[in-house]
């Protein structure tokens, strides 16, 4: 049986019971969250700090360029196409949890998708990552920008109930970028290492940049809202670049648009998990904004995150991914110190400290997956 550390907080934890009276309030009859499929699902019990009889394990990126099965579907079909084609979102979705059996699915898409669906010229150039046509810099063109329209979303809709229909027992994990990184890529226009154009922008023209992160933070909270009312049980936030911030500037300029993202879905009964690169001395105003569960990247343990998060809320992470490179035994050795440290937490979900390398061995994981599974 796999534990956990006692908290002064455990009443906090949301029950299954909770979970299934608030899900007949808010979610469709069909809802997995509803009709029993995931009664006792590793992963949703682990989000919910509750105890699991196996260490749940999902990886991010684990479906995509790492699989050979991926390569052949997605074989002259774009990116942002690939991701507004429900079967096809579907289908790769799928793939990874048939070859590694892993405890969950996440919807395969990426966080620029939103954007395009709100009439967002953006496009995925392979080699550079996402390039906006016109970036959003002045307060005239954040005045401009369209509103989503919800019927653009249905794509979306349809390829995460497809994915549910398949997935039987297996959670549907829905997930979106957070405001900054998103509003990020607007301002810059592209991929950036510096943010040089959006810090800027930020302290310059504080009033022109919280314009631009509120209207992010709806398109952000509809695109997730979509995910879980199709099915989704859970939802990760990603702030692929907060990492770049300081603590006083996240809390100035940032964490009031994720906390409106997140408590976007917070009627709903799902966990909602926070993830930032490099973020540790943010995760407890990461955690503030409305987060159930912290996603902790891999250059801290996750017992020195429990202690910064005053040991209240659950965690994911956070094997080194250089070491899916490295060979079985020193991933291994690795994997059981990750087991280790985040027993000290009221949960545990395995996972890598970044998404997997597009040149990873599939064995690899399948392995690790079926390694984590065995411990105690």
């Amino acid at each position: 049986m796999t534990t956990h550390a006692a908290t002064s907080v455990e009443a906090d934890h949301t029950t299954e019971a909770d979970t299934t009276t608030q899900a007949e309030r808010t979610l469709p009859a069909d809802h997995p969250l509803r009709d029993g499929r995931l009664d006792g699902a590793p992963l949703l019990r682990a989000y919910r700090g509750l105890p699991t009889a196996a260490h749940p394990v999902w990886f991010m990126r684990q479906a995509g360029r790492s699989l050979p099965e991926y390569m052949r579907v997605r074989t002259g079909t774009g990116m942002l196409q690939a991701c507004l084609t429900p079967d096809l979102a579907a289908e790769i979705t799928l793939q990874p949890v048939r070859r590694h059996g892993v405890d969950a699915a996440i919807l395969f898409s990426d966080i620029v998708v939103p954007l395009k669906l709100a009439g967002i010229g953006v496009e995925i150039v392979p080699g550079t990552g996402p390039v906006v046509d016109h970036p959003i810099r002045t307060a005239a063109d954040v005045a401009a920008l369209p509103q989503l329209d919800p019927a653009a979303l249905a794509p979306i809709s349809q390829a995460a109930a497809n994915c549910v229909q398949a997935l039987g027992r297996t959670p549907l994990i829905g997930f979106a970028g957070a405001p900054f990184t998103l509003a990020s890529y607007l301002v810059e226009g592209g991929p950036s290492r510096e943010h040089l154009r959006t810090k800027a922008l930020m302290h310059a023209e504080p009033e022109t940049w919280h314009a631009l992160a509120s209207w992010v933070a709806g398109v952000t909270g509809s695109f997730l809202r979509a995910q879980i009312l199709a099915g989704a049980s859970a939802v990760q936030l990603f702030d692929s670049w907060a990492g770049g911030l300081s603590l006083a500037d996240y809390q100035r300029f940032v964490a009031e648009h994720s906390a409106t993202v997140l408590a976007s879905v917070s009627d709903l009964p799902v966990p909602r998990v926070h993830f930032g690169i490099n973020t540790g001395e943010l995760l407890a105003a990461m955690r503030d904004a409305g987060a159930d569960v912290m996603g902790v990247d891999h250059r801290i343990p996750l017992d020195v995150a429990n202690q910064r998060l005053g040991g209240r809320t659950p965690l994911q992470g956070n094997i080194d991914p250089a070491l899916l490179f490295a060979g079985d035994r020193p991933l291994h050795e690795a994997t059981l110190a990750c087991l280790e440290a985040g027993r000290s937490a009221p949960g545990h979900v395995v996972n890598l400290g970044h998404g997997v390398p597009p040149d990873t061995d599939p064995d690899v994981l399948t392995r690790l997956v079926a390694f984590i599974h065995d411990q105690p």
